[in-house]
């Protein structure tokens, strides 16, 4: 799917009073508990990055846990949406952004990328975005990442999903714990994981495709 497309989708989508049956679905709400279980194993946040907000329903959950965060989402109704819904807090900075050009000098202590990576173009594209966020990541500090499965975003016509994805973080991230959230349909299965920066600098990360 070409980019343009995909952002026209996702605005579509967006448009719907719960996008993705991000707040009504069981397998949904699972999901977003076991990602903040995940985010809050290493202790207090003090600065996180979001990537990919959709409708704000994770947002309000790890809002009030992090000292700052920034959310970044390549759909100008996203973060309209997402930033309404949480306006309570003050500590929450808001970018349109693409997450490949996305850059912050300051490290993130977590990084949470879920449902987000297998709308870029192909594995090439994914792995240039998993290298921009692993460089964004402070020494010991932790990413907790979630998609649907490699054959299931196939399916969707996407080029890969979690076990790709996964093994490209594994090369340089130490993995923590894996979740597998399923539901009652066949696309709702996805692989959660929580890894950790075992590095005392930034990160270098292998570029090849």
């Amino acid at each position: 799917m070409k980019l343009d497309e995909t952002r026209a989708s996702l605005e579509r989508e967006l448009a719907a009073d719960d996008p993705w049956r991000l707040d009504g679905n069981p397998f949904e709400r699972e999901r977003h508990a076991q990602m903040l279980r995940l985010s809050l194993s290493n202790g207090a946040i003090r600065n996180a990055l979001e990537v990919g907000c959709a409708a704000g329903a994770f947002t309000e959950k790890l809002a009030p846990h992090c000292e700052r965060l920034t959310v970044v989402d390549v759909a100008p109704r996203a973060i309209a949406r997402a930033s309404l819904r949480t306006k309570q807090w003050s500590h929450v900075t808001w970018l349109v952004s693409d997450i490949e050009q996305f850059w912050r000098a300051e490290p993130f202590d977590l990084i949470v990328v879920a449902e987000v990576l297998y709308y870029l173009r192909d594995v090439a594209e994914m792995r240039r975005a998993v290298g921009n966020l692993m460089r964004m990541l402070a020494p010991n500090g932790h990413l907790v990442f979630g998609s649907a499965r490699d054959a299931t975003c196939r399916g969707w016509g996407h080029a890969a999903g979690a076990e790709t994805i996964i093994a490209m973080l594994s090369e340089t991230l130490v993995e923590v714990e894996r979740v597998q959230c399923q539901g009652e349909s066949a696309n709702e299965d996805c692989l959660l994981a929580c890894f950790r920066n075992s590095n005392r600098s930034s990160l270098p990360f292998k570029n090849q495709s």
